[in-house]
């Protein structure tokens, strides 16, 4: 079972199972693309094992978003390291797909890669292997 799909644990003779609520996609070993987290998300991502996460939303693309900062200190309370790269959803610039592909080859795995419904996420780690 991937380390972020869920977990079976043994407590108390009794089967608990601990599912990650969150749809992600795994895009590489290790990697993978979810849509929009929330404060809430990081204790049960933190559960399954994810060290690392990168932020590709701008802040304020939506009414209602956690802040970039705010999500950041939350997953480092937990022993996440977050990163923020903020991509223009209309069109990633080379620039950008290159500032991700640096980002994302510095961070521990696992790593997360989340953007607005996750499909960002997809699209920009597609792009950034070519870097």
């Amino acid at each position: 079972m991937s380390v972020l799909s869920g977990v079976a644990k043994h407590e108390d003779k009794a089967l608990k199972q601990d599912y990650l609520q969150i749809k992600m996609l795994e895009v590489a070993p290790q990697v993978y693309a979810a849509g929009q987290l929330f404060e809430a998300d990081l204790s049960l991502i933190a559960g399954q094992g994810a060290r690392s996460i990168v932020n590709t939303r701008p802040d304020d693309e939506t009414s209602g978003q956690p802040q970039s900062a705010a999500l950041a200190r939350a997953a480092a309370e937990l022993g996440i390291r977050l990163v923020n790269v903020p991509i223009d959803p209309a069109s990633i610039s080379p620039d950008e797909a290159q500032a991700f592909a640096q980002a994302c080859a510095e961070l521990e795995r696992p790593l997360i890669v989340c953007s607005r419904s996750g499909a960002l996420s997809t699209k920009i780690w597609e792009t950034a292997e070519g870097f």
